[in-house]
């Protein structure tokens, strides 16, 4: 076991980000506590990136000359370091998006396909119509709520929820209840970007795979922060995006088990995913190539490679410890001040990353703006949850969200600017 960051440690950590390196050298440097919306990036990544594109970019996949080459060798190298670092067997696991919500369209969209008769070989396994379900939660970011509107709208299919529970939570008794024989397809958030719950996901495979549903994570929140291995877990599929882990934008990745991959038809279609086309049909390349159509994000890959190695160096162990330290901080000085009511479980053993607050008295955009004022950036708003905050009766809430390189000033400061607000807009801090 590799021991505890220290303060030090997160200094030396801090130093390698432009970003903080720059704030840190101010009088009064901001506490940036939005990672969960975007996280900063070190050196190395940003110096990855550019490299690759100063030296080495190329058309990959395309040509045979030494510079595309080199260029599809780093690109595929790329996908290598992600499908270890998230526990795919195989790179072939690993399909490149354009972030996470195109990632999970991917799969929505692709069932659509195999609904319409547009499939590949075992695509029948995603076929929906009238009286098939599928299920998700309450608490879902849009991403991984609209393309089951949209699905269920095009295929007859019923959408059905997990109702939250007054805190914002949800359990397997609730799964095990909501889940029956027609359920085809379940989607979660690994981890709530609101509530910061962390669902049970070995747990609620198996619960879906006894009634044949394919699992559908959202692992925005969770590949981030957590050690992950997505084959112990079990999973079907699998979503994160680059930019909230430390890397490039305009990245994300999809994850599949390799059967599951091998019979999803591609949601978009073009050159560079196919082996033969005529006038009239078109034949297209094994996963994960066929579901990668057009110029790829080659340099983004590139970065989000060195933005793995960054977090790999550390150990995700320790970047877990020290962050569950912070939430410690973070839930312990709002439970402990009157007019705040806390979203999600009080218990931090169930909670990773972040935390949001509903500011008694006070709407949630005065409070962002208020600690925008005091140098505390973080984020105001439904966070892409809407249904989620209309079912525990807010509009919007105030969230603050860590990651390795947050310090405890930083979250000590978010606490104090909070009561701040309290004060500042005459709210009612005995309620």
């Amino acid at each position: 076991m590799h021991p505890a960051l220290t303060a030090a440690d997160v200094a030396l950590l801090r130093a390698e980000f432009p970003y903080f390196a720059a704030q840190d050298a101010l009088d009064h440097a901001p506490a940036y506590l939005d990672a969960a919306a975007t996280s900063q990036r070190p050196l190395r990544v940003l110096d990855a990136e550019r490299t690759f594109l100063e030296s080495s970019y190329a058309a990959v996949h395309r040509g045979t000359s030494v510079a595309v080459g080199s260029a599809t060798e780093a690109f595929e190298g790329a996908r290598s370091a992600v499908a270890r670092f998230v526990g795919a067997a195989a790179p072939e696991q690993i399909v490149w998006a354009e972030n996470a919500t195109d990632a999970l369209n991917l799969v929505a969209l692709g069932m659509g396909e195999a609904t319409a008769g547009l499939g590949v070989a075992g695509s029948e396994r995603f076929r929906l119509e009238a009286g098939d379900e599928i299920l998700i939660t309450e608490a879902e970011h849009h991403a991984n709520l609209i393309p089951w509107q949209r699905l269920a709208q095009r295929t007859g299919a019923t959408l059905r929820h997990i109702p939250v529970r007054p805190d914002g939570t949800w359990t397997l008794d609730d799964t095990r209840e909501a889940l029956t024989e027609r359920t085809r397809v379940f989607a979660f958030a690994h981890v709530s970007n609101v509530t910061g719950l962390l669902a049970p996901v070995a747990e609620l495979v198996e619960l879906a795979r006894a009634v044949g549903a394919v699992t559908v994570l959202d692992a925005c929140q969770s590949v981030p922060h957590l050690p992950v291995d997505f084959g112990a877990l079990g999973v079907d599929f699998a979503a994160f995006s680059g930019h909230k882990m430390l890397g490039p934008n305009g990245i994300g990745v999809l994850y599949g088990r390799p059967e599951m991959l091998a019979a999803l038809p591609p949601a978009r279609t073009g050159g560079s995913a196919i082996t033969k086309v005529t006038m009239e049909s078109a034949q297209f390349m094994p996963a994960p190539h066929r579901f990668e159509p057009g110029t790829q994000p080659v340099s983004q890959a590139v970065g989000l490679a060195a933005a793995v190695s960054f977090l790999e160096e550390i150990g995700m162990d320790r970047v877990a410890a020290r962050e569950h330290e912070l939430v410690e901080r973070l839930v312990a000085g709002i439970l402990d001040a009157p007019g705040l009511q806390l979203l999600g479980p009080a218990d931090t053993s169930r909670r990773v990353a972040l935390a949001a607050v509903s500011v008694a008295g006070v709407h949630a955009h005065d409070v962002g703006q208020y600690l925008d004022e005091q140098g505390v950036l973080v984020r105001v708003g439904h966070h892409c949850a809407q249904p989620l905050h209309r079912a525990l009766g807010i509009t919007s809430s105030t969230r603050a969200s860590v990651h390795v390189t947050t310090t405890e000033d930083e979250v000590d400061r978010f606490v104090d600017a909070l009561r701040g607000a309290q004060r500042y807009f005459g709210a009612d801090v005995t309620a």
